[in-house]
């Protein structure tokens, strides 16, 4: 990830040095005025993209948060190391699990994930970078791990986020549609992750019905060169 953070937040230079690796290598400049924020379950969690801490501050204040969960890993940039001194400031538990936004959702990455929800203070906050497709997978994760419909967290990865189903992150839904087609009605969503989920048969499947239609070439190259997306 290219990053020109020094890795020190502790004298004026450093934390000035992380601000302008967030603002200006990070993209957080088009985030100041658009947090991509949102209840996935009022009380419990929220969503958004990865928040500079005057925006941390205020969901906490707004809706008492009093954890953070971290979907882009520990990526060691400005944007990482403010948020994480945000939150030990603000007083909340901190998680990092690395999410992909292309690939199809791993497995032991889903099991973690779950673990994460169980443990932690509520309300949280999940993000990624622009809390479209991370963001939007591990809040739709939620929701099914909380007993709820394919249909519920399919609202979870919608335009209304900035998510392109048409695009390379559209095995996140396919993957909603293996669990819809495979276990819902049947089995528990984490007892079909544990049992019968298969990550590499998806991807194979994914690639193959993929194709190379103009739609989806247009949908891959906004979402990877216009909005350059992790």
């Amino acid at each position: 990830m290219d990053t020109i953070y020094r890795g020190d937040i502790a004298t004026k230079a450093g934390r000035r040095n992380a601000w302008i690796d967030a603002l200006f290598i990070d993209h957080a400049v088009l985030r100041l005025g658009w947090t991509n924020f949102a209840a996935v379950a009022e009380g419990a969690l929220y969503r958004s993209n990865h928040p500079v801490p005057f925006q941390l501050a205020k969901f906490t204040r707004t809706v008492g948060l009093r954890a953070v969960v971290n979907l882009r890993g520990e990526c060691r940039n400005g944007s990482d190391a403010l948020s994480r001194d945000a939150a030990r400031r603000l007083g909340l538990e901190f998680y990092d699990i690395a999410l992909e936004s292309r690939g199809a959702p791993h497995k032991d990455r889903i099991l973690r994930l779950a673990g994460i929800f169980r443990t932690m203070k509520r309300p949280a906050l999940v993000h990624c970078k622009s809390g479209a497709d991370r963001a939007g997978i591990g809040a739709a994760l939620f929701v099914l791990i909380e007993g709820g419909t394919v249909a519920a967290a399919r609202a979870q990865m919608s335009w209304r986020f900035g998510h392109i189903r048409q695009s390379n992150t559209g095995i996140l839904d396919a993957f909603l549609d293996e669990y819809a087609r495979g276990g819902e009605g049947r089995k528990p969503f984490l007892d079909w992750v544990s049992e019968d989920y298969d990550e590499a048969a998806l991807r194979l499947r994914f690639a193959a019905r993929r194709g190379g239609s103009l739609r989806h070439r247009v949908a891959r190259f906004v979402n990877d060169k216009v909005l350059a997306r992790e």
